[in-house]
């Protein structure tokens, strides 16, 4: 799973060639992507506001990432597994539902820069800052 900062890195942030460069790189990869609900409404609010897109724009992103990329909703199950790791990890209520979408999903791997790099959660679902060893 790539969380949203990873996104808007690969989308927008020209002021940072290398971290977008970074950024991209899952998607070249033609790797599984998995994507929380939480995380879209995360990158289609910024585009909004930082890249000034406008309503059409955000409809076609929308629609990309339904047609690319496995979606997981936020549910019943995934704000009780949300609250049980924040709990468990000391997570912020946000980050909670990011990484409760990407263990339940599955993932082996959640991309973001907003958790401690290296942190295990449930002994199989590993966090990593692509932009960790580039700083």
């Amino acid at each position: 799973m790539l969380d949203s900062n990873i996104w808007l890195y690969a989308f927008i942030d020209q002021d940072a060639p290398l971290k977008q460069t970074i950024a991209r790189n899952p998607l070249r990869r033609q790797m599984s992507v998995v994507v929380s609900t939480q995380i879209i409404n995360e990158v289609c609010f910024n585009l909004l506001r930082k890249a000034r897109f406008t309503e059409k724009q955000i409809g076609r992103m929308v629609r990309a990432f339904y047609q690319r990329y496995t979606i997981v909703p936020i549910d019943q199950e995934s704000m009780i597994v949300a609250s049980q790791l924040r709990s468990q990890y000391s997570l912020s209520f946000w980050d909670g539902f990011i990484v409760a979408a990407a263990h339940n999903a599955g993932c082996d791997i959640l991309y973001t820069e907003d958790l401690q790099h290296g942190l295990v959660i449930d002994g199989r679902l590993r966090i990593e800052n692509p932009f960790a060893a580039k700083q």
